[in-house]
């Protein structure tokens, strides 16, 4: 019952007062299956992309974080090809973050952040990770061209 009252509230928020370049929805009206967008950040190499996020949220949920993938593929050292993103909020404690004050809208609001600031320290994709560390120009190039070729409306 407290995940049906919270998640009605949080997707209302959403609703009404989204972050900006981010909108969250219910998907095929299931309450725990929503879609996000997040719009790629200015001066960044997402920039004018608009990425497709999967959330699902768990039965346990404030008390388990929701799993959250890019559907989107993107160029990113701390995102996956099967769109899985490593970062601490979205793992439960002690590896993780997560904490149940935390919320779908500050999860989707990190995630953004992360697409802006790569943490190459902790990769899910080393080659990425190493690219981006020793040749930034090169990663920009590649994480420009995979959000032009993927993420362009």
């Amino acid at each position: 019952m407290q995940r049906a009252s919270r998640l009605k509230r949080e997707l209302s928020l959403l609703a009404t007062e989204p972050p900006p370049g981010i909108s969250c929805w219910q998907h095929r009206g299931q309450l725990g299956d929503l879609r996000a967008q997040i719009l790629g950040g200015a001066d960044t190499a997402y920039e004018k992309g608009i990425f497709d996020l999967e959330i699902i949220v768990p039965e346990r949920y404030p008390f388990e974080p929701p799993k959250i993938r890019f559907l989107t593929p993107i160029y990113h050292p701390n995102i996956d090809s099967a769109g899985r993103i490593c970062l601490d909020l979205l793992k439960l404690p002690p590896k993780g973050a997560w904490r149940p004050s935390l919320n779908i809208c500050t999860l989707l609001t990190s995630i953004q952040l992360l697409m802006a600031e790569p943490n190459p320290d902790d990769p899910l994709m080393a080659d990425i990770s190493s690219e981006y560390k020793y040749n930034k120009q090169l990663f920009l190039q590649h994480a420009k061209e995979w959000t032009q070729k993927y993420a362009s409306q």
